[in-house]
């Protein structure tokens, strides 16, 4: 039986602002094993990302975490101190950001960016660090590494500088990398690349790998699991294959049926009706009721649980679909 890595247990996460209170994580409770792949996914400002930035504590104000556990192999990351959580960060849980030029310092070479990380989490000789970025920058498939220390961030191009980002986070030897939207800014072709580098990587590497996405399409391809978010709320949890192919919640369904297929005839693509609703004022109830066309009186007055439906499959939902709903 494979060892809980994270266990996240009703974490809440609230922006206080002065047109009212955004509740971007809203009580939810996950894990992550060793060495597994859990994929996030739902629309902008489901809450994805804020989930990532909580669970290594970088939430600025006005943010705050209101509640929860944050259980990282056997610690609380919740009681420690943020100079603690400096040891902690980048050596045990590293990050990869959405855009790779915001995460590299213009002004700084490859290789001082790489050794940076070494000199804060590793004992080694300025001759072993600069063995160690050589090797990693060898197994993110940059060619000719040895001279690319010297090169500066302009001078690589998008998907080469998310090589770069993907080899620092490695440095250390994490135990989970959170990858937020690392393909986002890049082209189709280059992001299959990095997706595919990533999870070669972590299965190497055995370490374990939160991949935050809006695309389900890419996640349920390399996921082992996946949680679906809405509006702060994972609706639906599962392993890839049941989520994909058992869907339970009309919002996972609207994610689904949006995915373009190159074998089926469409004349276009299927949408989610409306719009996601205001963070400041969410309807009473279920968050998804006013984009639902299933939605019955008790999901516009009592908000659902998380029920178990399958094995290890949950869902939020008053009426899961059914097989002839699909």
């Amino acid at each position: 039986m494979k060892k809980k890595l994270l266990q996240v247990n009703n974490l809440r996460t609230y922006f206080h602002t002065f047109k009212g209170t955004v509740k971007a994580v809203d009580n939810i409770s996950f894990d992550i094993d060793e060495g597994e792949i859990l994929g996030v996914v739902g629309e902008s400002g489901g809450g994805k990302s804020i989930t990532g930035f909580s669970i290594i504590k970088l939430i600025d104000e006005p943010g705050k975490i209101e509640t929860g556990e944050i259980i990282f192999d056997g610690q609380d990351l919740m009681k420690k101190s943020e100079s603690q959580m400096n040891e902690i960060r980048g050596k045990d849980i590293s990050m990869v950001f959405q855009d790779p030029m915001t995460s590299l310092n213009p002004v700084y070479t490859i290789g001082e960016q790489m050794e940076e990380v070494l000199i804060l989490h590793e004992k080694l000789t300025k001759d072993q660090r600069k063995k160690r970025c050589i090797e990693l920058l060898k197994a993110v498939g940059i060619s000719n590494p040895e001279s690319r220390l010297k090169s500066y961030p302009h001078q690589f191009s998008g998907g080469m500088r998310q090589r770069v980002v993907i080899a620092i986070a490695l440095a250390a030897n994490p135990k989970l990398i959170i990858a937020d939207e690392p393909t986002t800014a890049l082209d189709v072709t280059i992001q299959a690349q990095i997706l595919r580098l990533m999870t070669n990587l972590v299965k190497e590497q055995g370490c374990s790998l939160m991949l935050i996405t809006h695309d389900l399409a890419v996640v349920s391809e390399i996921a082992d699991r996946i949680n679906v978010m809405y509006c702060g709320k994972i609706v639906e949890t599962g392993s890839s294959k049941s989520i994909v192919e058992k869907f339970k919640h009309p919002y996972t369904k609207g994610l689904i049926s949006s995915i373009p297929d190159l074998d089926k005839d469409k004349d276009r693509l299927e949408t989610i009706p409306g719009i996601v609703p205001n963070m400041f004022n969410l309807p009473k109830g279920c968050n998804f009721s006013p984009r639902c066309k299933y939605c019955k009186d008790i999901c516009k007055e009592k908000e659902p649980e998380l029920v178990k439906v399958d094995e290890k499959h949950y869902v939020a939902c008053h009426f899961p679909l059914r097989e002839g709903e699909k």
